[in-house]
């Protein structure tokens, strides 16, 4: 297989996302859009049915006097979703997206941080979060009364239609506000400019180019899962199938047969874990390993059979699947390593919700095992004295919402400093070292990135999650295990010490603790730092006595 440097895919270019869609109903108006189930079977939308629904909602919006506002949308992942932010945006109002599985105070807080001065919620959600609101809140649920109404407006031509219609975007003008899902503190609210998600979109699809359809499973109130998930894929015309819920992904990967996903590890590692333990079951796994490592030798040489022996673990996935794009959080290679010989490749990515979201990722023919990804073209990167990686460039957030102290930390000269520990190599990829406010400090002046021992830790098969930290002067690993292995003390005894060997004494973990239940996550289903290490408290806060 080659893996050289090769020239960027060619791109269908964009100033906005008005400008996509035009482009778009005059190219391929008759092709599937989107593809979602419904109550009697599925629905297809092709692109001029999105564009006349985007329109529709939006001359309804503006004759209810939704112009220049703060529209929150709250709810599961829905063609509706959808239709209430390009309708938002295209108007010239900022799009809220708003976690919908947050306890309802939480949902509340993170509105009045966005200023949402109303709210469009999903069915399933509405009578939970509009008494916390007090706000006018639409439900989703009238979405096809609202539709009928916009059109009807339309028909009528009502000035309202031309003046929606004919709204000019502002380049520079916040689009959308999305908020943080860190490890540790309170969410911010992400500023993104029109300009931000052109740029991003236009130059993180030189990198990589879906060839069919994309199943969509991460939550559109997340950066990756809404501006690469989904305005990527329509940028570039495929058909999109929307996954409502989780419990689906299973079904909707066998029906609809998607050629690419984008996902965090959280789904690369369970897809793992499940297979290994369907192989482990029936006895197989040193004769499977070796068989591995066969098919892996023939493709060395250029021949490929894993399509035919892999058969049964590529069936899982709707038997199509070629690549996942993966990010959010970081990814053992061990993982990109046995889906590559399974047939399927995954590319590590790498971004922030403050980088619109993706600022690197691997490309299909060039790719570095261990990176997060080459950078997209037109970004800067630097890294400080300190070892903390920061980027400059179209991507780069506007700034956090109301919080020019938070603002100001985060954006120097222009400069997003990430908080990440790593470097740009020669190559133009991008490796990551661990967190700079994780680093774990001991008296003795050395320094420990949790992530490197959290990293061995959890290439055991044993291990669902990890956390690293200092307790009293002594590193502690708290383990979260695979259910057969629950309490088993002798096991993880064992793992420490195997984990322990080699490493100077400073960076050995002193200290095992096991879990019966997995650990606190955000949106992202990154491990919530603070709430998880006894004693911790967020960041900006003090400790009290």
């Amino acid at each position: 297989m080659k893996n050289k440097p090769y020239p960027f895919y060619n791109v269908p270019q964009m100033l906005d996302l008005k400008d996509m869609m035009n482009r778009l109903i005059k190219e391929q108006p008759q092709m599937t859009a989107f593809i979602y189930p419904c109550e009697s079977g599925e629905m297809k939308k092709t692109y001029l049915d999105f564009y006349e629904d985007v329109n529709a909602f939006g001359t309804w919006m503006y004759k209810k006097g939704i112009k220049a506002k703060h529209v929150g949308i709250i709810g599961e992942n829905s063609y509706e979703w959808l239709i209430v932010f390009f309708a938002s945006i295209l108007g010239g109002n900022v799009a809220v997206g708003i976690d919908k599985s947050l306890p309802e105070d939480e949902i509340a807080t993170l509105a009045g941080i966005g200023d949402v001065d109303l709210a469009f919620i999903s069915g399933t959600y509405y009578e939970k979060v509009k008494s916390k609101l007090n706000k006018d809140c639409y439900n989703l649920k009238e979405f096809e009364d609202i539709l009928s109404e916009g059109r009807q407006l339309m028909k009528e031509d009502d000035p309202e239609y031309a003046e929606y219609k004919n709204y000019d975007v502002v380049l520079d003008d916040t689009a959308t506000i999305l908020f943080t899902s860190g490890t540790s503190g309170v969410s911010k609210g992400v500023e993104l400019t029109n300009r931000n998600i052109a740029f991003e979109i236009v130059h993180t699809s030189m990198l990589f180019e879906p060839k069919g359809g994309v199943l969509a499973v991460l939550p559109f109130h997340h950066a990756l899962g809404l501006v690469v998930g989904i305005l990527m894929v329509i940028n570039y015309g495929f058909p999109i199938y929307i996954n409502k819920s989780l419990k689906y992904v299973k079904k909707n990967m066998e029906d609809f047969k998607p050629q690419t996903m984008f996902l965090v590890p959280m789904f690369v590692e369970f897809f793992h874990r499940q297979i290994w333990a369907e192989i482990k079951k029936k006895d197989k796994m040193n004769a499977f390993r070796g068989l591995m490592k066969s098919t892996d030798l023939l493709l060395k040489t250029g021949v490929d059979v894993r399509k035919k022996t892999y058969g049964s673990i590529q069936k899982v996935f709707g038997g199509n699947l070629e690549y996942i794009i993966c990010g959010g959080a970081a990814l053992d290679p061990m993982y990109v390593k046995d889906f590559r010989s399974w047939g399927i490749e995954i590319l590590n990515g790498y971004g922030a919700t403050e980088m619109s979201p993706c600022v690197s990722v691997n490309r299909p023919e060039f790719k570095k095992d261990g990176s997060v990804g080459y950078m997209i073209p037109g970004m800067e990167a630097k890294t400080t004295e300190e070892g903390e990686i920061a980027f400059k460039g179209d991507i780069i957030m506007k700034g956090y919402y109301k919080n020019p102290e938070a603002t100001a930390e985060s954006l120097i000269d222009g400069w997003y400093h990430t908080g990440d520990l790593g470097y740009v190599d020669e190559d133009n990829f991008i490796f990551l070292t661990g967190r700079k406010k994780n680093l774990i400090i001991l008296s003795n002046g050395e320094n420990i990135s949790p992530e490197e021992l959290e990293g061995d830790i959890l290439r055991d098969e044993a291990v669902q999650e990890a956390l690293v930290y200092d307790e009293n002067g002594k590193i502690v690993a708290e383990i979260f295990p695979v259910e057969e292995h629950f309490g088993d003390t002798a096991y993880f005894e064992k793992l420490k010490n195997k984990v322990n060997k080699g490493r100077p004494i400073y960076k050995q973990i002193t200290r095992i603790k096991l879990r019966e239940e997995d650990f606190v996550k955000n949106a992202s289903m990154k491990i919530v730092r603070y709430k998880n290490i006894p004693g911790s408290v967020p960041p900006n806060t003090e400790k009290k006595d």
